[in-house]
């Protein structure tokens, strides 16, 4: 009989020995196919004998305890870095709303979306102050977990994950395929207590349970998150393989009943005013509660409606966070630097004496342009009771929603004799010291452009960002060293860092390790997704949501460019670009005046009543007011409007600036930048580096896919940004204005304009019961 048959009580100490290797090396072996590999070839139930076993031993003959025992760790060896996991339903964040009478606009947004008389049923529950880990079940066994990420992929947390009590690693009563979405967080009582016993040991502590969660879940050894005190408790779901239930609330109970923990003081909410009640009864609550939390969500409980309000950009609009109010504290406002951006866009930053205030110590301020300094907002309306900020200033700063730091007021009466005022640079500190503009009221920007390494160090930095390309191992530090070693220069450089590789190694902080992986992970960012890509050109005024707009709508590289070049052939020339930034001069307006231009006269003619502006049909009197106080008279503003007609786009660029979530602002800046000429040559070096990848199609299945929608009139039994949003959802593209493009116009009640243009260009026309029949279909 050999020693792995032999029951503990008679085995030998020889035997004992050989038993307690055996044990060690096979557990290893399992833990390493169940928490790295997510593969394991034994049951829980024989799984759990082996260790029984080993403890036994172990009891029996203390002397023989081996250094890598069983018993001595949770999980598998630590993982070198963690992989990708893609969010088949995006983990999104919430909009935030900071008092009482943000929640109660969020009701109203809801109702008026959802076109309601009365608010629906809305769910409030506590929101705890934790990371975001989103958790899958296949036929009810944990396969994989992972973090939120950028909302769209997250890190490959699964072993960590398996480590919290609160997580079974398999559940009854679950879809075949079940996301479980939820917070990993630390209990006050547990980080305390932590806390204490790290620092008996003569260790570094943590600054608050939610640091200390997050640090913890993100270990790449499972055996330390196995030691730290971590809770889990769900609040939503990612994927489904068929639906939980009607309403939030009972598909949350379901949840519960599946063995996941859930948020205490749940309350389904009949109106804004029980909303705001709950929060304050829970914010009442928030001291005596055994977890920190930083607010209350609010999420619309059926849903059906749900589903029809959908989302915005990177959030629901059937849900939001109403955030605690912000905690605050007096320092001393030391000095004030300059940042340069990617779009030379100067951004004074205020350096503060340390302070700790909502959870961390700040020590820098955004102070946004001049105006914020000197006490005024955008339009001129004073800020902080119109009080300037000054060199030796006590200031109060608090941290918005907990996060972004600010200053909030400035203390008079503590303001030093010596306090000095701050002159915004007339020069911009980069080497080249270049001219700094004004031509954009209150922003500031370094007319160096290229010549810039501000701004240079900011695109690439840009471009390697999480929600860009996200090239892990690549940041602030790395990106200014290879820039100033001259490695790189634009963003091709950085799948050329290879050539320098040897270089690299020698260098004090690199490794062959280190090294290996940042070439690893640029490498596997070869191919990207296209709304990625466009986001990281770094485009002004092309944000996240508008590349993932762009890319929706192209679907490819090929076709975005072609388009793109096509709008940069019939741009528009200067003057007429100067007419669309005058606020007070609509679309609708514009469009008469240039069509109405060669007509117009300055003085006299039938067009004039009393010499006063010409009747054009369309142009109220505030839109001559507006180009008046703009050019300085009358005559002025005609001779412009008559430039700016000769200068007027063509087709191909009004096509892009009508692109619903577009428009002529981000348009310019897109025709812009690919009409510049080094642009387009680091393009090319780009491209021969990376490959976009397509764009995958949306609701091919659906009648309206891949058509182009406008939307005209008044909408009665949805409102209109509800239907863009179903239109969009089932693959279509909603274009804000009528073209040859254009292949279906839905119009309500009031339809003008537009309507008319549809008519005489022979597009189909539909109402809206049409609409929602063939958006049903």
């Amino acid at each position: 009989m050999s020693a792995s048959d032999k029951s503990v009580d008679k085995l030998t100490a020889k035997e004992a020995e050989a038993e307690l290797a055996r044990l060690s090396k096979e557990i290893a072996d399992h833990d390493k196919r169940y928490y790295r590999e997510d593969a394991p070839t034994i049951s829980d139930a024989a799984y759990d004998k082996l260790r029984v076993r080993n403890t036994a031993i172990e009891a029996r003959f203390p002397q023989l305890v081996r250094a890598d025992s069983p018993a001595k760790r949770v999980g598998a060896a630590p993982a070198e870095k963690f992989g990708k996991i893609r969010h088949v339903a995006p983990m999104l964040s919430l909009d935030n709303a900071f008092d009482d009478d943000d929640a109660r606009a969020f009701v109203e947004r809801v109702m008026r979306f959802l076109n309601l008389d009365a608010p629906p049923v809305i769910v409030s529950e506590p929101k705890i102050d934790g990371l975001s880990a989103s958790i899958r079940y296949e036929r009810g066994r944990l396969v994989q977990g992972a973090t939120r990420g950028d909302g769209r992929e997250g890190e490959d947390v699964t072993a960590n994950l398996k480590t919290l009590k609160d997580i079974p690693h398999t559940i009854k009563g679950a879809p075949d395929v079940f996301e479980v979405r939820g917070e990993v967080y630390m209990e006050k009582k547990a980080f305390e207590a932590m806390n204490a016993a790290l620092s008996a040991e003569g260790k570094e502590t943590y600054v608050n349970p939610r640091n200390s969660a997050a640090g913890a879940l993100r270990q790449l050894d499972p055996n330390i998150t196995a030691t730290r005190p971590l809770r889990f408790y769900a609040w939503g779901w990612g994927e489904l393989s068929e639906p939980l239930a009607e309403t939030q609330y009972d598909a949350m109970q379901r949840i519960g009943d599946m063995g996941f923990p859930l948020a205490a003081m749940i309350s389904r909410n009949k109106s804004a005013d029980a909303l705001v009640a709950h929060y304050h009864k829970i914010l009442d609550a928030r001291p005596k509660l055994p977890f920190e939390i930083d607010g209350v969500v609010y999420k619309v409980d059926s849903l059906a409606l749900q589903n029809r309000l959908g989302f915005v950009s990177r959030s629901p609009r059937w849900a939001i966070a109403h955030k605690f109010p912000a905690e605050q504290a007096e320092t001393v406002l030391e000095d004030i630097d300059i940042q340069v951006g990617r779009t030379g866009a100067l951004t004074p930053v205020g350096r503060l004496k340390p302070i700790f205030v909502g959870g961390v110590t700040v020590t820098n301020v955004t102070l946004h342009n001049p105006d914020y300094i000197a006490g005024i907002d955008n339009d001129g309306a004073p800020i902080r009771g119109g009080k300037d900020l000054r060199l030796g200033d006590t200031v109060v700063i608090q941290r918005a929603g907990d996060v972004i730091p600010q200053i909030v007021d400035v203390v008079l009466g503590k303001r030093a004799k010596n306090a000095r005022k701050y002159h915004f640079p007339d020069i911009c500190p980069c080497p080249v010291k270049s001219a700094v503009s004004a031509e954009e009221g209150s922003v500031r920007r370094c007319t160096g452009e290229f010549a810039c390494p501000f701004q240079r160090i900011e695109h690439l930095r840009h471009f390697v960002a999480r929600r860009a390309f996200d090239i892990e191992g690549l940041g602030f530090k790395q990106i200014e060293e290879f820039f100033e070693l001259g490695w790189l220069k634009d963003p091709a450089d950085i799948f050329k860092l290879h050539e320098h590789a040897d270089e690299l190694r020698k260098r004090e902080g690199y490794g062959d390790k280190s090294v290996d992986n940042l070439l690893a992970a640029i490498e596997a960012r070869r191919q990207v997704e296209l709304s990625r890509f466009i986001y990281g050109l770094g485009i002004r005024d092309i944000g996240e949501t508008t590349a993932g707009v762009l890319a929706r709508r192209y679907e490819s590289w090929a076709h975005f460019k072609e388009a793109v070049d096509a709008a940069v052939k019939a741009a528009p020339g200067g003057d007429y670009e100067a007419l669309e930034l005058i606020e007070g001069v609509g679309e609708g307006a514009r469009a008469n005046l240039i069509e109405s231009a060669a007509a117009l006269k300055a003085g006299s003619g039938d067009l004039f009543e009393e010499g006063g502006p010409p009747k054009v049909k369309g142009v109220a009197a505030k839109s001559w007011d507006a180009l008046i106080a703009h050019f300085g008279s009358l005559h002025d503003a005609i001779a412009a409007l008559k430039r700016a007609a000769k200068q007027a786009p063509g087709e191909d660029y009004l096509d892009l600036a009508r692109v619903d979530g577009v428009g002529p602002v981000a348009a310019r800046h897109v025709v812009k930048f690919f009409a510049e000429k080094h642009n387009a040559d680091a393009l090319k070096r780009l491209l021969k580096e990376v490959t976009p990848k397509a764009e995958p199609k949306q609701a091919t299945s659906s009648k309206v896919a891949g058509l182009t929608i406008v939307f005209t009139g008044t909408l009665e039994k949805m409102t209109r940004d509800e239907a863009k949003a179903r239109a969009v959802a089932l693959g279509a593209k909603v274009s804000g204005s009528v073209s040859k493009k254009t292949d279906l116009v839905v119009a309500g009640p009031g339809a003008g304009s537009k309507l008319s243009e549809a008519q005489a260009l022979d597009v189909k026309v539909i109402d809206e019961d049409t609409w929602i029949k063939l958006s049903q279909s």
